[in-house]
């Protein structure tokens, strides 16, 4: 089928989120730390060539930067998980894993060459010192930020620092004449593993895990306790557009859900000797009914989870077919702050099962998977998906399960899909719903924030005929051009995803992900499935 006949317009939900790429299963090991790659032995080739370079080639060379380039191209000829991090780098891919930075506690963006500041972390240092989302920063110390072209980069830049320094930044508030001047004294600053936990329904629980850190197991098992405490008896799980991390993370969890005995997750590889991971049996949820969701973003430490839990006849997986990411990463530490993380071993699900998709034919074709998954119809049609028949297996409980290339859920539930997509889908790549919600949370602090609790604001606030005019408004100036069919049959999609992104203005995730989750077939389904089960 080609992609010409048949177009899809396919939903998009956009939230702001740190970029850190694709986490890869890493296994937490004493590091090796190296000097720099510069070898003297004589015989080396990549010395001897860089050397030769340096004295003799025509302009100046970078010896630096060469011998980076010079690991990169090893590592790319490997597999496409094996990776160089440069030093500069290394904070911004690490921090994400280690579950925290130091910094001021702000979660900010950049609006017509401002800094905005969008909520401050709970009992952080900024909330501390009375800093609000809304304000907009005009000068960190001596320099004036507003009015600038600054990058996000930039403002990292600024406002991190180790914990204890102080900063100094001048705000202006609406309402406040002049600036307000704070002095924060930086700290330790969480990155969440857990978006949010909360009860669905009575008896019904709901997670949802962005990542797998070395945070993840505490802030997991809080929120299983949490919501056992408010009678859970049943739990949604969800996974999807999850990563990956930290594998004892997954297995943790996974262990929260199995009994004493029962495979997790096996690893092995050339140097590697085969190491398996066994449920203790002291989980706190391995008697109650579980659902998992997954879809094609659920990666790496997400599909040891999912796996463990359908090999062993455990839970319902329900979604669509994982990213397909079974390699184990090990990293090496260099002395200049720069790393490596290299494939060591392949992981397995407890009935055999290597869930690592082919990269045979390049690092390019292994990363447009998803475009071939959504050519090919795997991503609109059960029926479109191709099994490889030659690595076929079996649960103990008879359920037939397949290797060679992520996790297939147990029950399917397709994309969402029609000519109409297109318009939501450009309101929302150009920005215009976050930032009309953006601008209307400003006007609506005062009337929500810290005095109406957000199931009031939940079961109060609706777009208004007002607001989604204005909106289509503002997307023709942003050149999303009208489509009134369109916009008519997705009225109340637009409408759930401004007011999802104004609780997240105001409520942070624990208001954004229940309103997003009202209009989510996949979700939907897992409810009804959920609802089945004793």
């Amino acid at each position: 089928m080609e992609n010409k006949k048949i177009p899809l317009y396919l939903p998009i939900v956009l939230a702001v989120v740190l970029v850190v790429g694709m986490f890869l299963g890493i296994k937490l090991s004493n590091n090796q730390t190296l000097g720099l790659l510069q070898s003297n032995r004589s015989g080396n080739k990549i010395d001897n060539l860089i050397n030769f370079l340096n004295d003799n080639y025509v302009d100046t060379v970078n010896r630096d930067k060469l011998y980076q380039q010079a690991i990169e191209g090893m590592l790319q000829s490997l597999d496409p998980h094996s990776s160089y991090i440069p030093a500069e780098d290394f904070s911004e891919v690490n921090d994400p894993m280690t579950g925290g930075f130091e910094g001021i506690g702000v979660e900010f963006r950049l609006e017509k060459d401002s800094i905005v500041i969008v909520n401050t972390i709970p009992l952080g240092p900024s909330e501390r010192v009375g800093l609000r989302g809304g304000d907009r920063i005009v000068k960190v110390g001596s320099t004036l930020v507003a009015g600038k072209k600054i990058t996000n980069a930039q403002v990292m830049k600024l406002l991190k620092g180790p914990k204890g320094t102080k900063v100094n930044i001048s705000v202006y508030r609406r309402g406040t004449r002049g600036l307000i001047d704070f002095t924060i004294i930086r700290d330790r600053i969480p990155i969440n593993s857990v978006d949010c936990a909360y009860m669905v329904q009575p008896g019904v629980g709901y997670i949802k895990l962005n990542k797998f850190a070395e945070s993840t197991i505490e802030e997991f098992d809080q929120s299983l306790q949490k919501l056992l405490k408010s009678g859970m008896k049943k739990l949604i799980l969800d996974l999807r557009g999850n990563p990956g991390g930290i594998m004892q993370s997954a297995i943790h969890i996974a262990d929260q859900f199995l009994s004493d005995g029962k495979l997790i997750v096996y690893t092995q590889g050339q140097h590697s000797p085969k190491e398996s991971a066994f449920a203790k049996g002291e989980g706190l949820f391995k008697n109650h009914p579980l659902v998992v969701l997954i879809d094609e973003n659920s990666a790496s430490a997400s599909e040891i989870l999912a796996g463990a839990i359908q090999d062993n006849d455990r839970g319902l997986i329900i979604g669509r077919r994982s990213f397909g990411k079974g390699l184990v990463q090990q990293q090496l530490s260099f002395k200049d702050g720069s790393a490596v993380r290299v494939t060591i071993a392949r992981y397995y699900t407890p009935t055999g099962r290597c869930i690592q998709r082919s990269y045979k034919n390049g690092t390019e074709e292994y990363y447009n998977d998803y475009l071939k998954r959504l050519t090919s119809g795997e991503l609109t049609n059960a029926d479109s998906i191709k099994f490889n028949h030659g690595l076929k297996y079996k649960t103990p409980g008879g359920r037939i399960v397949y290797g060679g290339g992520g996790i297939m859920p147990d029950i399917f539930v397709p994309v969402e899909t029609g000519a109409n997509f297109k318009y939501y889908n450009a309101l929302i790549n150009k920005g215009v719903i976050f930032e009309y919600a953006f601008e209307l949370t400003d006007n609506l602090r005062k009337v929500y924030s810290n005095k109406i609790s957000f199931d009031k604001f939940n079961a109060t606030f609706k777009m208004t005929p007002a607001m989604f005019a204005d909106l289509i408004k503002r997307g023709d100036k942003d050149s999303v051009k009208y489509d009134p069919n369109s916009a008519k049959q997705m009225q109340g999609k637009i409408g759930l995803l401004l007011k999802a992104y104004i609780a997240r203005n105001i409520y942070g995730d624990a208001g954004f992900f229940p309103v997003l989750l009202e209009d989510d077939k996949i979700f939907d389904r897992a409810k009804k499935e959920i609802a089945r089960m004793k």
